[in-house]
């Protein structure tokens, strides 16, 4: 397995360079105090992204989702309230233009799978959310997948390009 992917449409360039400069809009979803602020200085510490939102369970998340138009939502895989699984796939056909960033403390590749089956545009496991998250965010915006080292090989597929990093 590479030990770290970054995939992407074969057409769609990586990273905010998509947006033509401007920040890129994300909503955090975590319904623990502690890992929101955490998420939000990682996210917040990057100019060129910008948290608008924060939402501590899956109705918030839906709301301020319909609401803001993110680019990204960062989602935590167990939020409460409902299957996370089944929120990304209600969202991908709600608000298509917004990505979906999974983040987890589960380690296993199943769920990476699960969450790109249901339409997650990355995933990241949170006790590397400080080296992978940013990236994953980017990543996501700019009309790629990402996928950190524990699920590095879960996503190729016939359309899209491989680049390791």
């Amino acid at each position: 397995m590479v030990p770290h992917l970054r995939l992407a449409p074969a057409s769609a360039p990586l990273g905010a360079d998509s947006h033509d400069g401007h920040l890129i809009r994300v909503v955090l979803a975590d319904d623990h105090g502690l890992m929101l602020r955490t998420l939000r200085q990682l996210l917040d510490g990057d100019a060129g992204v910008r948290v608008v939102a924060e939402a501590t369970d899956q109705a918030q998340a839906i709301g301020l989702t319909r609401h803001r138009r993110p680019h990204v939502l960062v989602l935590d895989l167990r939020l409460g309230g409902g299957s996370s699984l089944e929120l990304i796939a209600a969202l991908r056909e709600q608000v298509p233009e917004t990505r979906v960033v999974v983040t987890t403390m589960e380690h296993g590749p199943a769920f990476a799978r699960l969450a790109f089956a249901a339409g997650a545009a990355g995933f990241v496991v949170k006790d590397r959310a400080d080296r992978e998250l940013v990236e994953a965010v980017r990543t996501a915006a700019g009309g790629g997948h990402y996928a950190g080292p524990r699920a590095g090989g879960l996503v190729c597929g016939s359309h899209e390009r491989v680049e390791s990093v």
